[in-house]
C-alpha cells in the first residue's frame, strides 16, 4: 500500500495547507538522494513478489460467504514471528486497504540462483498455510483479486452497514461501511477521507452492467442517464481489491530505468493474461480486470483538472487518476516514444534540473508531484531533507502506476529497483508462481539479449484499455513491437559473444553456464558472469547524465564493454552495440508496431515476433539448471503458454463461465448470494487441491511442479564448488 507512517493524522485542512511545503522539500530530498546513490554499483538480483490476500467466512448453513474483517488479528498474531526474530522467518506479513486483507511476501528476497525460481511456489504455500492455521474451519484464505459481493447487502463479517449521511464516515459510501476499512493504522481512513475531500464530491466509478436475456434496467444505484451502469462509490472498491506484485532490485540506476521502461509495454499484456475480477458489487460486467476499477477510486482530481470546469483555483488539467499506466519512459532509448504531453510543474522541473537530474528524470519526478498530498501526519512535517525521504516518498508512493521506479532507502543496502504492478492475483499458489517466474525470467531475457520493447506511451495507454475488455486474452489485440530476428538468430549471436568473451578472461570465472548469457547462475544476475555488478557501458554512461552518443543505435561511450577493469562472460548477452533483435539498431523504418493477439505476443507470429516464451527457453538452454528446478519453469512456461493459446481461460472467464452455468443463475447478471457461495467453494476446492478445474489449469497441475522450501544441500554444495553460494 505505500509508505505507512507512523503519528497523528492531520485534518484535510491542515495537509491541503502544507500541499507546498511537502512539494518542496520532497523535491529536495529526492536532489539530495539522488547525488548520494546515483553512483552506486553492483547490487546483485533480488527479487521478491507480493501477493495479496482476502479473509472469508462461509456460513455453511445459510450458503452465505463473506469477508471477514479479521486483518488486524491476525496481523498480530502473524507479525510475532518476525519480532522474535526477523532475520529468520520465511514470511513477512503487512496491512492492506481492506479489514478484511493481508498481504504476504517471501522472509528474505530471492536472489541470481536458477535454484531460486524452485522456491517460489513452496514459499506461497507455506504463506497460506500460515495463515490458514489461524484461521476458524469456516474461514478461509483466498488471493482472489475480488470479492465478488464486495458492496452488497451484508457482505461483511460482523455485518456493518454504511453510513453516507454520517459525517463522521471517511468514504460516506451508499454500499461501502467504514468498518471494512483497515482500522490498525490510520493512513488508510485518512486517504479515504482525504481523496474525497480534495476532489469535492465522493468518488465515481463506472462499470458497464452485463447485458443477459433478463437483466434489469436501470441497474440499481444506476446514475440519472446511465442506466446500464453499476456504480461504485468508494475507495474501498478499489482499494480493496487484491493484486500481484513483483519487485526487482538492479545492479545501478541505469539498469533501474532500462527495466522501467522496457517492462511498461508489457503492463498491459500481463493485465490481460491475469484478468481475474470481472464481478463487482454483485453483478457480471463488462470488465474483467480491477485496473480502472482502482484508479477512479483514488481519482482525486477536482472538476477543473478533470476539464469539466475552467481553470481557476488549480493549475492544471491533468489527464489520469494518480493511480493508472506511466506517462513517460525514463532512459534515452525510450524519450522518442514519449508521445503524449507530459504535464508538470515548470518550476518544479527547473529545481530538479538546477539540482543536477537529467531531463527525462526531472520530467518524471516533477510529473509526480503535480499531485497534492492526501496523507500527512504531525510528527512528520518537519525534516532534514539530507537525511529524510518521507516527504519525497509521501508523494512517490500514492503515484500509483503500473511500473515504480525506486530509490534506494536511506542508509540502507537495499539499491535502486523497479516495481512492476499490473498483474491479478491468481486463485492458486501454482498460478501466481508461474507468473512470478515467468516475469522475472523475462527481465533476465531483455538484459541478456538487449531486447527493445519500447512502444509509444499512445499505444500502451491504449492497450491498458484494451486488456480490461471481457475476454481480451482471447479475442482483442495490442499494439506491440514487430521483429525482424529470429530467436535462433539472437540467441546464436548471444552465445557465440559470451564464449568468445569467456575464452579471453583470465580468471575463467564466467564459464558457470557453459558460456552462455550468464546472468542468473552466478548470483548477479545483472548481465554480468563474474559477479562485479557493473554494467556494459553502451547504455551506462548516457543514463547517468541523460544523454549520450550512439554506436549502432545504442548509447555508448566507446562501443567497448565496461566490465571494471575485466573481461567477463556475459555482459549482457550483447555487448560492443552488437545487433540485436527488438534494439535500437533496427533502421527507423522497420520499427513498426503491430496489433497482435496474446497467443502471438507470447507464443510466437513468424515474421513478426518470435514470442515471449520461445525467448526464455531459448534463454534457459545456455543455463545450467538442476532437475527439478527446470522441471518446475517449465510447467510454468507450458501454463502461460497454453493460457495464452486460449487453451486455458483466465480466471475471469472462469467465474464468469461458473456464474452462467450455475442453476440459481436467473440470466440477469445478478450473482446472488447462493451463487456466490458456490463460487468461492469451488475456488478453496481448487486452492487446496481437492479439485482439478481443466479449463483453469490443466489435468494434474498439483503434481508436477518440484517446488521445494529450499535449495538442497546437495546442489548447495554444487553451488558452493562453483563459487556460486547461496547469499544468507
Amino acid at each position: 500500500m505505500g509508505l505507512l507512517s507512523e503519528g497523528s493524522p492531520l485534518s484535510w485542512e491542515e495537509t491541503k495547507a502544507l500541499a507546498d511545503h511537502v512539494r518542496e522539500h520532497g523535491v529536495n530530498q529526492f536532489i539530495n538522494l539522488y547525488h548520494r546513490l546515483k553512483d552506486r554499483q553492483g547490487d546483485i538480483l533480488k527479487w521478491g513478489d507480493e501477493v495479496e490476500y482476502i479473509i472469508v467466512k462461509f456460513d455453511d448453513e445459510q450458503k452465505v460467504a463473506r469477508v471477514a474483517l479479521r486483518a488486524q488479528d491476525l496481523l498480530a498474531e502473524l507479525n510475532e514471528k518476525e519480532q522474535a526474530d526477523p532475520k529468520g522467518v520465511k514470511s513477512l506479513w503487512r496491512p492492506e486497504y481492506g479489514a478484511y486483507m493481508i498481504e504476504g511476501t517471501p522472509g528474505k528476497p530471492f536472489g541470481g540462483l536458477m535454484a531460486h525460481f524452485n522456491l517460489v511456489e513452496a514459499n506461497m504455500r507455506y504463506r497460506r498455510e500460515e495463515v490458514t492455521e489461524l484461521l476458524g474451519s469456516d474461514e478461509c484464505v483466498m488471493s482472489i483479486t475480488n470479492f465478488p459481493r464486495l458492496g452488497a447487502p451484508n457482505f461483511t463479517y460482523p455485518l456493518a452497514q454504511p453510513r453516507p449521511e454520517d459525517p463522521l464516515s471517511s468514504a460516506r459510501s451508499l454500499y461501502f461501511p467504514d468498518e471494512a476499512i483497515f482500522p490498525g493504522h490510520p493512513r488508510f481512513k485518512t486517504l479515504t477521507r482525504n481523496i474525497r475531500k480534495r476532489r469535492g464530491e465522493k468518488v465515481s466509478i463506472k462499470l458497464k452492467v452485463f447485458k443477459d436475456v433478463k437483466t434489469k434496467l436501470p441497474v440499481e444505484g444506476a446514475p440519472p442517464g446511465e442506466p446500464d451502469v453499476v456504480l461504485l462509490d468508494a475507495m474501498g472498491f478499489g482499494m480493496g481489491c487484491c493484486c500481484l506484485q513483483l519487485t526487482f532490485q538492479a545492479c545501478n540506476i541505469t539498469e533501474a530505468r532500462r527495466l522501467y521502461d522496457q517492462l511498461a509495454p508489457l503492463c498491459p499484456i500481463m493485465l490481460a493474461l491475469t484478468a481475474a475480477s470481472p464481478i463487482y458489487r454483485g453483478y457480471l460486467t463488462e470488465s474483467d480486470c480491477r485496473w480502472n476499477v482502482i484508479s477512479s477510486s483514488v481519482d482525486c482530481r477536482t472538476e477543473e483538472e478533470r476539464g469539466l470546469a475552467p481553470l481557476k483555483n488549480q493549475k492544471f488539467r491533468i489527464a489520469k487518476s494518480r493511480y493508472d499506466s506511466i506517462d513517460s519512459y525514463l532512459s534515452p532509448e525510450g524519450a522518442k516514444y514519449n508521445d503524449v504531453p507530459l504535464t508538470y510543474d515548470d518550476a518544479v522541473y527547473q529545481r530538479l534540473i538546477d539540482g543536477g537530474i537529467d531531463h527525462l528524470l526531472a520530467q518524471h519526478v516533477a510529473h509526480l508531484f503535480i499531485r497534492d498530498t492526501v496523507s500527512l501526519f504531525s510528527e512528520k512535517v518537519n525534516q532534514n531533507d539530507n537525511e529524510d525521504t518521507d516527504h519525497f516518498e509521501n508523494i512517490q508512493s500514492t503515484n500509483w502506476q503500473t511500473m515504480r521506479f525506486k530509490p534506494p532507502p536511506p542508509n540502507s543496502s537495499i539499491g535502486w529497483r523497479v516495481e512492476f504492478r499490473p498483474c491479478e492475483a491468481q486463485i492458486s499458489d501454482f498460478e501466481n508462481a508461474a507468473i512470478v517466474c515467468f516475469v522475472v525470467l523475462l527481465t533476465r531475457v531483455i538484459l541478456s539479449y538487449q531486447l527493445n520493447f519500447l512502444t509509444p506511451i499512445s499505444k500502451v495507454d491504449e492497450n491498458m484499455q484494451t486488456a480490461q475488455k471481457r475476454d481480451a486474452c482471447r479475442k482483442e489485440k495490442f499494439w506491440f513491437r514487430k521483429s525482424s530476428k529470429t530467436t535462433e538468430q539472437r540467441a546464436a549471436k548471444a552465445n557465440a559473444r559470451a564464449q568468445a568473451e569467456a575464452q579471453a578472461q583470465a580468471n575463467g570465472k564466467a564459464t558457470l553456464n557453459g558460456g552462455g548469457a550468464g546472468v542468473l547462475e552466478n548470483g548477479n544476475g545483472n548481465g554480468l558472469a563474474n559477479g562485479s555488478g557493473s554494467e556494459n557501458g553502451d547504455i551506462d554512461e548516457p543514463l547517468t547524465n541523460g544523454t549520450g552518443p550512439k554506436l549502432n543505435g545504442h548509447a555508448a561511450t566507446n562501443g567497448t564493454s565496461k566490465t571494471n577493469g575485466t573481461t567477463n562472460g556475459s555482459t549482457n548477452g550483447l555487448s560492443n552495440g552488437t545487433d540485436s533483435d527488438h534494439t535500437d539498431t533496427d533502421d527507423e523504418e522497420n520499427e513498426l508496431f503491430q496489433l497482435l493477439s496474446i497467443n502471438e505476443i507470447f507464443n510466437g507470429k513468424p515474421n513478426v515476433f518470435p514470442g515471449l516464451v520461445p525467448l526464455i527457453r531459448s534463454y534457459l538452454q545456455s543455463m545450467e539448471v538442476d532437475t527439478d528446478t527446470h522441471c518446475t519453469i517449465e510447467q510454468y512456461l507450458r501454463f502461460i503458454q497454453k493460457r495464452a493459446a486460449g487453451e486455458l481461460i483466465t480466471t475471469a472467464t472462469w467465474m464468469r463461465e461458473q456464474v452462467l452455468s450455475h442453476p440459481d443463475y436467473k440470466q440477469d447478471s445478478v450473482v446472488s448470494e447462493s451463487i456466490n457461495y458456490d463460487l468461492l467453494k469451488r475456488i478453496q476446492s481448487i486452492q487446496e487441491g481437492k479439485h482439478v478445474e481443466p479449463a483453469l489449469l490443466g489435468q494434474g497441475y498439483h503434481s508436477k511442479t518440484k517446488t521445494k522450501e529450499f535449495i538442497p544441500p546437495a546442489l548447495q554444495k554444487q553451488l558452493a564448488k562453483n563459487g556460486c553460494c547461496e547469499e544468507k
